[in-house]
């Protein structure tokens, strides 16, 4: 099975609403598709979702990056040679993980049908139907309230809340917010860097008092205070995940090191894809910690691979993979599909996808 050309389609799909963070607000998702065609006739795909805050792309660095570094990379290898292909992908330009995660994804999806399994299996995982949390953007603490209680009443049982905008503000969210869906459901505070270390202590130490029924506090601090992280871990009881802290498993193993974090939240747009995700999540496993797999914008392109790289892995404990939820239509034709806080793996080989909705590319 041998790689004999690459596609790149960029795609524009609008999301139901605004969807607001500590770090931006999007009103649509524009992202690559990248689709690897074989000399047997097989087909991969892959997703960029460019978020420049984050990783530091655009739509058009990603294009770029993988017409002119990445493709001529890796044209004309075996697929059954995967870490030759992935050494290449890695190796053809510094950074860019969105762009090397689109290709990654691909050949992970031909690697699949070369060997032809489902993806998770391959993976190494047996999980059929995964649960999600759905996550409620930064707003009025009134439709924040509202936004909650309406996917509450949907059967949603984990809510995760963005905040890291005003420490005093954020703490009156997450109370009211709280009070409002009962203790029955669970929270998970995401605030995206927005709190300094000390901030990030007192509010949490305050939210503690209240004795909410919240599973961690995500990224409290900006992404390069390892130092603030750890004092934050060391100074309050609820569990510290990091984010955008982690970016690889010499990241995770810094941040482990260092007592930074008691959970790593691993997406593939930082990872560079699959191949590096599982070397963070293994990292987090020999140190005894537990991971979440989460995802940018992506559609359900990006979202089909991630939730196949969630089942694989026993150490995935927490998955907030919700962004399919955020579009009236879908981008691919095939993969993962939903049902409220489900989602589904499908039986097919590879990822499942078997086409891209022609609508959306421009």
């Amino acid at each position: 099975m041998i790689i004999k050309s690459i596609e790149i389609k960029k795609v524009n799909i609008p999301l139901i609403k605004p969807f607001k963070t500590a770090k931006r607000i999007a009103t649509h998702t524009k992202s690559i598709i990248v689709i690897i065609k074989t000399d047997t006739e097989h087909i991969g795909y892959g997703e960029a979702a460019s978020t420049p805050v984050i990783t530091g792309e655009t739509l058009d660095s990603c294009f770029y990056a993988i017409k002119n570094y990445i493709m001529p990379a890796i044209l004309n290898l075996n697929i059954a040679n995967i870490e030759e292909i992935i050494g290449n992908i890695q190796n053809s330009i510094l950074h860019n993980t969105s762009a090397k995660a689109a290709v990654d994804m691909a050949i992970y999806d031909l690697y699949a049908k070369f060997y032809n399994v489902p993806l998770y299996q391959i993976l190494g995982g047996s999980k059929k139907v995964l649960k999600t949390d759905i996550t409620i953007s930064i707003d009025s603490i009134e439709n924040m309230i509202d936004e909650s209680l309406k996917y509450a009443n949907l059967g949603y049982d984990t809510l995760k809340i963005k905040v890291g905008t005003d420490c005093v503000d954020d703490f009156e969210k997450i109370k009211k917010i709280s009070e409002a869906i009962g203790k029955h459901i669970s929270l998970r505070i995401d605030a995206n860097q927005g709190w300094t270390a000390k901030d990030a202590v007192r509010i949490i130490k305050k939210i503690e008092d209240l004795e909410l029924n919240i599973n961690f506090i995500e990224q409290p601090v900006h992404y390069k205070d390892y130092k603030g992280m750890a004092y934050v871990t060391k100074n309050t009881y609820l569990p510290i995940c990091a984010d955008e802290s982690v970016f690889s498993a010499r990241d995770t193993i810094d941040i482990l090191e260092m007592r930074a974090a008691d959970i790593i939240n691993i997406k593939l747009m930082k990872s560079a894809g699959i191949y590096n995700a599982l070397q963070i999540c293994k990292t987090a496993k020999i140190y005894g910690i537990e991971c979440m797999v989460g995802c940018m914008l992506e559609t359900n392109v990006g979202a089909t691979f991630a939730a196949n790289f969630a089942a694989s892995q026993s150490n995935v404990k927490f998955i907030d993979i919700d962004t399919p939820m955020f579009y009236k239509k879908q981008c691919a034709i095939g993969g993962i599909s939903t049902d409220k806080n489900e989602i589904m793996l499908q039986n097919e080989i590879g990822s499942g996808i078997i086409d891209i909705n022609q609508n959306f590319i421009f």
